[in-house]
């Protein structure tokens, strides 16, 4: 068990302990809470989705997979998923119909799309960079990060050379954060009620590790993982870090009371209990 170091404005972390919920995968990512009161994952090279269960366990939820990555549910309790090795987006409706979302982009494949993120509202933002091989077989010159409307209109926020990870929106939804692992930072974009993006900026530069995969808490702090689970303000002032035993890719809030946080960190998943809940996008 691994002590949190650092400190949250109103929470002291100095007794909390990080604890191991399941093991023997090779890589883990994607994670989402439902409401029916279980946690989806991924394993991405072994191309599963994994459900976990608290207190039942792991059982397995999708094989294949299709390299699935990143997963995010909506208020209708769909699953929309970036799969990397079909390079697209799918949402699985509650009876296991999967639609396609989006695969190509001004007539050319995605490169592999990463992780997903989707607004109260039905609006859909992903990223889509390459790595490794990946970048071998691309069709694009960019490494994008995108919107889908309610409509299904598949529009570029941006086409960047920075890696672009990891995806989260603000309580209200009204920003949207991008991890970008190339630039060891994460942006920010407002965006407005019609699900458009303006004023980019770097809300986090410095960051210790590769950022990859991150939420938000109900008070608008960023959980970041990278080196380890570091946490941020709204405003992108560090308050400390969630060590965990192996390094973490990504997390996800979780439990009844949306006050676990669940981090998928290479062949582990792993909870640590929060005294603050985990925002609410659905």
């Amino acid at each position: 068990m691994l002590l949190v170091v650092g400190a949250l404005a109103a929470q002291d972390l100095s007794n909390l302990k990080v604890e191991k919920a399941a093991g023997g995968f090779r890589f883990t990512e994607g994670p989402v809470w439902s409401r029916e009161g279980y946690l989806l994952f991924s394993d991405v090279p072994e191309s599963k989705i994994h459900r976990f269960t608290p207190g039942r366990g792991t059982e397995v939820f999708r094989d294949p997979s299709e390299g699935a990555n990143g997963n995010a549910l909506d208020a209708q309790g769909r699953l929309y998923t970036c799969e990397s090795r079909s390079r697209r987006v799918t949402r699985t409706d509650r009876k296991g119909k999967i639609e396609v979302l989006a695969d190509r982009f001004e007539g050319k494949r995605l490169n592999a799309p990463n992780d997903i993120v989707v607004r109260r509202d039905g609006h859909v933002y992903f990223t889509d960079p390459w790595f490794g091989k990946q970048a071998e077989t691309r069709e694009m010159d960019f490494q994008g990060i995108y919107h889908i409307t309610p409509k299904g209109q598949l529009e570029a926020i941006a086409r960047s050379t920075g890696l672009p990870n990891g995806i989260a929106l603000s309580p209200n939804g009204r920003i949207l954060y991008v991890a970008m692992s190339g630039e060891r930072a994460v942006r920010a974009w407002d965006l407005d009620r019609q699900g458009r993006a303006s004023n980019e900026r770097v809300l986090i530069s410095g960051i210790e590790g590769v950022p990859d995969g991150m939420k938000v808490d109900e008070k608008g702090n960023l959980y970041v993982t990278c080196k380890t689970v570091a946490v941020y303000t709204p405003e992108g002032k560090l308050l400390g870090h969630i060590e965990v035993p192996e390094t973490p890719a990504n997390c996800a809030f979780g439990d009844a009371d949306l006050q676990g946080l669940y981090i998928t960190a290479r062949t582990s998943l792993y909870r640590v209990r929060l005294d603050v809940k985990g925002a609410v996008q659905y």
